[in-house]
């Protein structure tokens, strides 16, 4: 049998089995669907929106390219990438999955990035922002802000570790024009980007933002889709015991490893999909180094129901997804091992000497635990009222434009 008789056998097998497993436990995919639902209106949509939107704003009007000039000295002898990914970095790392993937494709379809910039640059633009590592991980499911900043140091750095080593890759297929220096910095040449672009955008600014707006929603609908997808996939994993299973394997690596065994059955569920995988973990008896280890290769994997996002973005571009699939094996590793030597300086240490001392130590961070976890309790309340309004006003843009035509 060829390997594409396989793939199809394998793709046709997989997919009957789920329909079967969806018949066999109706109940529990449906609250699975609700859940997967619940979190994508809730925290997804109007987390995402405004990013998106503001971030097609700023490439209308030029500001994307202005910035790509000043940051060109920085990003291209760094991470060999135009100066347009510093501010795709700074926007994924904002806004969170899959927000980088997105940034990235759209600056592929314009031709900023060649294929091979835009492989680099995919692979270490997608993070999980801090207010969830803070305010949903740290505070909602540890209830310990400090390992908020044990988890996001140890995320972020392994970020940038990531792009340091993708800055190799494909370095034997690039042509000596992609091979181009980094140019010194000019304000002025800054200044007449920005403003050649804005020249060159003949839209008016109603049609900008209506397009801005129908892009972002339907982005993040297709987002949504995919929740709702692997949130249902990941349940009937876990009733037809194949969690289990994978979990029994996984947990003799563990005992290797000096990790709990517990741990084993809640990293499978993160590779699926982060939230839950992160929860599960946090809810262990395991030991916390343990478990920030574990949570750190969950975020920095960023589960299967991610990636299934981002290679439906890229998948309108001529970005490969496999060199960010081993990023991302790649960061989750990077993750862990940072999460491991900066245990003891960041987390030991700062609770030893705050026990010792009577005024907190790094009183910023347990004000900025507090207004994260005070700001996803606002996104989480008011988020559904936004979801529901932003879909209206999209419906409105679409039924508009359809009568117009």
């Amino acid at each position: 049998m060829t390997l594409s008789r396989f793939k199809t056998v394998l793709l046709a097998t997989f997919v009957t089995l789920m329909a079967i497993s969806l018949i066999t436990f109706p109940k529990a995919s449906f609250e699975a669907s609700l859940n997967g639902l619940d979190m994508w209106w809730r925290i997804v949509f109007p987390s995402l929106l405004p990013f998106f939107i503001v971030s097609e704003m700023l490439i209308g009007f030029g500001v994307v390219k202005f910035i790509g000039v000043v940051l060109e000295p920085i990003m291209r002898p760094i991470f060999r990438v135009p100066g347009v990914g510093g501010f795709v970095w700074a926007m994924g790392m904002a806004s969170g999955f899959p927000a980088g993937a997105k940034f990235t494709a759209r600056m592929r379809q314009e031709e900023q990035l060649t294929k091979i910039e835009a492989e680099r640059l995919v692979s270490f633009t997608n993070s999980s922002n801090p207010l969830f590592i803070f305010g949903a991980v740290a505070v909602g499911f540890f209830g310990n802000p400090k390992v908020g900043l044990l988890l996001a140091l140890a995320h972020y750095i392994g970020n940038v570790c990531v792009g340091l080593m993708m800055r190799f890759h494909g370095h034997s297929t690039e042509t000596n024009d992609q091979k181009e220096e980094s140019r010194r910095f000019s304000i002025m040449d800054a200044f007449r980007v920005l403003h050649r672009t804005r020249l060159e955008e003949k839209r008016p600014l109603g049609k900008m933002l209506g397009d801005a707006v129908t892009s972002s929603i339907q982005t993040l609908l297709m987002i949504g889709g995919f929740i709702i997808l692997f949130s249902v996939l990941n349940r009937l994993l876990t009733l037809v015991h194949v969690t289990d299973l994978f979990g029994l394997l996984l947990s003799v690596l563990f005992q290797t490893l000096h990790l709990s065994t517990e741990l084993s059955v809640p990293l499978i569920s993160g590779l699926f999909e982060i939230t839950l995988g992160s929860d599960l973990t946090s809810k262990t008896d395991a030991d916390l180094l343990g478990k920030v280890i574990i949570v750190s290769f969950i975020l920095g994997f960023c589960g299967f129901s991610v990636q299934a996002q981002v290679a439906s973005i890229l998948s309108d571009t001529d970005i490969r997804f496999k060199p960010f699939f081993i990023a991302r094996l790649f960061h989750g590793l990077f993750a862990s091992i940072f999460a491991l030597i900066l245990w003891k300086p960041i987390y030991v240490n700062l609770q030893a000497f705050e026990s010792e001392s009577t005024v907190p130590v790094m009183k910023w961070l347990e004000d900025s635990a507090t207004y994260s976890t005070t700001l996803f309790n606002q996104v989480t309340t008011f988020g559904p009222i936004f979801t529901i309004l932003s879909l209206c006003i999209y419906i409105v843009i679409l039924t508009r434009r359809s009568f117009i035509r």
